[in-house]
C-alpha cells in the first residue's frame, strides 16, 4: 500500500478548502461531539428548506402578478383570443381608433355539472343567445367554447354572481372609434376578432400586423400609433357642411375631399351617407359606399381643366388662341351644345369661364386622339389609382377610343374615374406641374418630392391657376368667391347614365377649388349626387347653384383651420397671377 493510500484523514482534511473541512468535521469527523453534529445538521436542513420555500414563494408571487384576472383557461393565449392593434391618430395626435378591454364569456363543457340549469341561467341574463345552440355547446366534450363575445360590465357581474361551474371570462381587445361615423370611410372597421375588414384598418393588417398575431408576437404593448394625414377638425367641418347640403338639396348623396397639393396628403374625406364603425353592420348597406375611391363617375366640366392644360402645355395653343363656338358641333349622330351658348368665337379663357363644350371639344380634336389618350394616361386618369385604402375602382375607359370619344371626354363625358383620381390630376395642374400620388398617411414635402413626376411645365401650371381664379371672378364659380381667400375653381355638371342613356334630370354636380389661387396649398372637391332644384335656386340643379356655394361655405370654415391667413384687397387674376407670369418671361 502506497504512502498516499495510508494517509490519515487529518492530512486529507488539511489539504481541503476551509468550508469543506468545517463540513467534514461537523458531519463526519470522529472527534466531533454528537450534540454539535446534530445541531449542525438541523441548521443545514433549515437553510435548505428556507431556500426552497423562498423559491416557491417567489414563483407564486410572479404567477399571481401575471395571471389572467378574468380566469383564462385551457392555455388560451390572450393575444390569440382577440388581437391587439395600435392606436390610429390624426395629424395632430387626436385618437381616431383605439383598443379597450372587453369581457367575453366562455365555457369549459367538461366541467359543466348541469347543462340545462346552466343554459337556463345564462339565457335569462343573455336573452339574445340561441338556447338550442347554447345547450349544444355546453354539452360538447370540448375543453373550450365561446358563448358570447363583448359582454357589458353589468352582464359580466350578473353571470359572475351566478357561480356556474365551468363558466369563465376572458378579457379581449375591442376596437372603438370615439368619433363615430365622422371618419368611417377612411378608417374602415374590424370584425369580432379585431381583424381589419376595410379602410385603413384592413391596410394595417396588410402591413404585417396579421402575421405578427399569427406568430404570437403582437401584444397589448404593441408599438407606436399610426399617424394619418387626416385633420379631425377639418373633417368635422367638411362633414357638417355636406350633411346639410344633402338635406338642403334633397340629394341622394354628397361627398368631399380636401388635399394638400404639395404633398398629396388627404386632409379630409367624407362620403355621405356614411356609417358608424362601432356598428360595422351599417357598412353593408350598398348606399353607404365610399363614392370617392370605390365609385367611378363621369366628372363633367371639371374635366375641362385637364383638356385646357393639355392644350396649353402642347405649345400649339396659347391663352390668346380662339375656337369657333357659333354653332353646335355635329359629330355623326351626336350634337354637342353649350349649356349657356354664347354663339360666337371664344378665346381660351372664355371657353373655360363659360364652360363651353363646343370650344373644349374643338380644342381636343385639334391635338388628336392619340395625344389626348397619352396626356390623360400621363395624368393617371386611365389606370386604377392605388392608395392605402384597399377599396378602389378601375376607371371605365372606352374600348375603342375614336374621335367621338375624344370629343365627349374633353368636356367630362365618356370616361368614368374615381373622384380622388380626378383630384390627383387637377392638383398636378396647379401645384407647379407635379403629379403626386395621394396618401392617407402623413408625408413631408421632401418625401413628396421624391414621389412626384412632372406632367406639365411650371408655366402651364401658372396659366391654369390664372384660369381657375378667373372662373371664380367672372365665370360659373362666382358663388364660391369667399372674401380674403382668393379661391380658384372649376364647376362640373354631368348627366348620369341610366339604362344606357343619359338622364337629363339625374345630375352629378361637382366643384373643384384651389386656395389660394396665386400659390395653391389645398384643393377641395365637392360632389353632390342628384341634387334637386328649389325656389332658392330658381329651379336649377346645376353645379353653380349647389356644389359651388357649398364649396364656399366649406372654405370659409376650414381655411383658418388649415393656417391660411385671409388677405383682402387683392388685385384680379390678370394683374396678380397673369402679370407675374409675364414678368417671369
Amino acid at each position: 500500500m502506497s504512502a498516499h493510500d495510508t494517509a490519515s484523514p487529518d492530512k486529507i482534511a488539511g489539504r481541503a478548502p476551509r468550508l469543506q473541512r468545517v463540513l467534514r468535521s461537523l458531519l463526519y469527523g470522529r472527534e466531533v461531539d454528537r450534540e454539535a453534529k446534530a445541531k449542525a445538521r438541523l441548521i443545514l436542513t433549515i437553510v435548505v428548506f428556507a431556500a426552497i420555500f423562498s423559491v416557491v414563494s417567489a414563483r407564486l408571487v410572479i404567477f399571481a402578478i401575471n395571471s389572467d384576472p378574468d380566469g383564462g383557461r385551457g392555455g388560451v393565449s390572450r393575444d390569440a383570443v382577440a388581437t391587439s392593434r395600435p392606436d390610429i391618430v390624426d395629424r395632430n395626435g387626436l385618437v381616431i381608433a383605439t383598443d379597450v378591454k372587453s369581457p367575453s364569456l366562455f365555457a369549459e363543457p367538461r366541467k359543466i355539472i348541469d347543462v340545462d340549469e346552466a343554459a337556463e341561467q345564462l339565457t335569462a341574463v343573455l336573452p339574445d343567445l340561441d338556447a338550442p345552440e347554447l345547450r349544444d355547446r355546453l354539452s360538447s366534450k370540448r375543453g373550450f367554447a365561446w358563448l358570447k363575445r363583448e359582454l357589458t360590465p353589468q352582464q359580466q357581474r350578473v353571470i359572475h354572481h351566478l357561480g356556474i361551474p365551468g363558466i369563465g371570462f376572458l378579457s379581449e381587445n375591442k376596437r372603438v372609434y370615439p368619433n363615430g361615423p365622422v371618419v368611417s370611410h377612411v378608417i374602415g372597421h374590424v370584425n369580432i376578432d379585431n381583424q381589419g375588414i376595410a379602410g385603413i384598418e384592413k391596410w394595417l393588417d396588410g402591413q404585417g400586423l396579421a402575421a405578427l398575431h399569427q406568430a404570437g408576437l403582437a401584444t397589448d404593448r404593441l408599438q407606436k400609433p399610426v399617424d394619418l394625414a387626416i385633420d379631425l377638425r377639418v373633417q368635422y367641418a367638411l362633414r357638417e357642411e355636406l350633411v346639410a347640403a344633402k338635406e338642403k338639396f334633397k340629394a341622394i348623396a354628397a361627398a368631399g375631399i380636401i388635399t394638400d397639393v404639395r404633398t398629396g396628403e388627404i386632409v379630409a374625406m367624407v362620403s355621405e351617407p356614411d356609417f358608424n364603425p362601432n356598428n360595422p353592420r351599417e357598412a353593408n348597406d350598398p348606399n353607404r359606399l365610399n363614392r370617392l375611391t370605390t365609385g367611378v363617375y363621369e366628372m363633367g366640366s371639371t374635366f375641362k381643366a385637364l383638356t385646357l392644360a393639355m392644350a396649353l402645355d402642347s405649345g400649339r395653343i396659347s391663352l390668346n388662341s380662339s375656337f369657333d363656338a357659333r354653332v353646335p358641333l355635329r359629330y355623326g349622330r351626336f350634337t354637342i351644345n353649350d349649356y349657356h351658348a354664347e354663339k360666337r368665337i371664344l378665346t381660351v379663357p372664355e371657353i373655360f369661364t363659360y364652360s363651353s363644350n363646343i370650344g373644349t371639344a374643338r380644342m381636343a380634336l385639334s391635338l388628336g386622339v392619340d395625344y389626348h389618350k397619352w396626356f390623360l394616361k400621363k395624368l393617371g386618369q386611365l389606370d386604377r389609382l392605388r392608395t392605402e385604402l384597399p377599396e378602389s375602382a378601375e376607371p371605365l375607359v372606352p374600348k375603342h377610343w375614336g374621335e367621338i370619344n375624344t370629343v365627349t371626354i374633353a368636356f367630362g363625358h365618356g370616361l368614368s374615374v374615381a373622384p380622388l383620381q380626378a383630384v390627383m390630376g387637377i392638383s398636378a395642374l396647379v401645384n407647379g406641374g407635379m403629379l403626386i400620388p395621394p396618401t392617407f398617411l402623413k408625408r413631408t414635402p421632401e418625401q413628396a418630392a421624391k414621389l412626384g413626376k412632372r406632367v406639365i411645365s411650371a408655366e402651364t401650371s401658372e396659366k391654369m391657376r390664372y384660369l381657375m381664379r378667373l372662373n371664380v371672378e367672372k365665370g360659373t364659380a362666382k358663388k364660391a368667391d369667399v372674401p380674403g381667400y382668393y379661391i380658384g375653381g372649376k364647376t362640373g355638371t354631368a348627366e348620369k347614365v341610366v339604362n344606357g342613356r343619359y338622364a337629363k334630370h339625374k345630375l352629378l354636380t361637382s366643384f373643384t377649388a384651389i386656395m389660394p389661387a396665386d400659390n395653391p396649398r389645398y384643393m377641395l372637391l365637392i360632389m353632390i349626387d342628384e341634387p334637386q332644384g328649389s325656389k332658392e335656386t330658381f329651379g336649377y340643379a346645376t353645379s353653380g347653384w349647389n356644389a359651388v356655394p357649398v364649396g364656399g361655405a366649406v372654405v370659409k370654415r376650414v381655411a383658418p383651420l388649415l393656417g391660411i391667413r385671409p388677405r383682402f384687397d387683392l388685385p384680379p387674376s390678370d394683374q396678380l397671377i397673369l402679370a407675374t407670369l409675364k414678368d417671369r418671361r
